[in-house]
């Protein structure tokens, strides 16, 4: 009997360990695929009014094959700021693909540019 009752603690134990695991594995599942999803979402602000383009004298490059990273426009405190154009190393298999922007019915926004795979 009390071997039985040995044997039925220690499966108990077993089952929940494994429970816990399995817990612990599905939160931590959880939490990385809503960090990657929040992490790729844009913060869209909407404006009536485009701001002032600002012109930007292109320096020389640094190197040959740099790619110019034209101006860009970033949200900070609900509202755009520009970001001056630069000199970028390209990347391996990559185009860069321009921001732009974008006009919906709610008004427009700032697509950002970005790296693509070509």
């Amino acid at each position: 009997m009390a071997l039985a009752c040995d044997l039925f603690l220690l499966l108990f134990k077993k089952s929940l360990f494994m429970k816990k695991q399995l817990f612990k594995y599905l939160l931590a599942t959880f939490v990385f695929i809503a960090a990657a999803v929040t992490s790729h979402a844009q913060t869209r602000i909407y404006v009536k009014v485009r701001p002032t383009a600002v012109v930007v004298a292109r320096p020389v490059a640094p190197h040959p094959n740099y790619v110019w990273i034209d101006e860009e426009w970033t949200v900070q405190n609900g509202a755009y700021v520009h970001v001056p154009g630069y000199w970028a190393s390209p990347r391996a298999g990559h185009v860069w693909v321009p921001g732009h922007w974008t006009t919906e019915a709610k008004g427009d926004y700032w697509v950002a540019g970005h790296w693509k795979k070509v």
